[in-house]
């Protein structure tokens, strides 16, 4: 296994004065980080899951442009739990010395009613770390990891669309 790095998160958060909800995960894995982007994965199922729960066609894997604008359209924002941390490749197991994110960056600056953590690990990172400092508890949602294989898509799609869209205040579950 590889050896601890100091990694710092390198990119922004993605979100604008009417976001509603607020989308978080733990930090981000060693392809999202070579991307530059959320969910850089092609395996992670993210991406597939937010545009079928928002009703749109799944952006390409390499358009950072066309997914930031499918939240920014239905009042998502997204980021991570941790600004930077000691970590092992992509394992969020590995995280220590954590660095939390400012959320208030996002808080101060967009309408949030709700937080969602994109799986246990950034729930449990949530709750340390941001809650204090939000207020705010977060509904911990199955991961999209493809490391979860217990959740099928159409399940994990099911479980988000629920709670996403009710959070987004569309109780219309398609």
């Amino acid at each position: 296994m590889a050896d601890y790095q100091r990694i710092s998160h390198g990119f922004d958060p993605v979100f604008d004065e009417r976001s509603r909800v607020l989308v978080l995960g733990s930090f981000p894995s060693v392809l999202s980080r070579e991307n530059s982007f959320y969910y850089g994965n092609p395996r992670n199922r993210f991406w597939q899951v937010m545009a079928a729960v928002l009703g749109e066609g799944a952006p390409a894997d390499g358009d950072i442009a066309a997914k930031r604008a499918l939240l920014l359209r239905h009042g998502v924002a997204l980021w991570d739990v941790i600004e930077s941390c000691d970590v092992r490749g992509s394992s969020d197991a590995s995280i220590r010395n954590v660095v939390p994110a400012d959320v208030a960056r996002i808080t101060g600056a967009a309408p949030i009613g709700a937080v969602l953590c994109n799986g246990a690990t950034a729930g449990h990172l949530y709750r340390r770390w941001l809650e204090p400092v939000t207020g705010m508890p977060a509904e911990v949602l199955p991961s999209t990891s493809p490391a979860n294989a217990a959740w099928s898509l159409p399940r994990l799609t099911e479980r988000w669309r629920a709670v996403l869209l009710a959070a987004l205040g569309s109780g219309d579950a398609r």
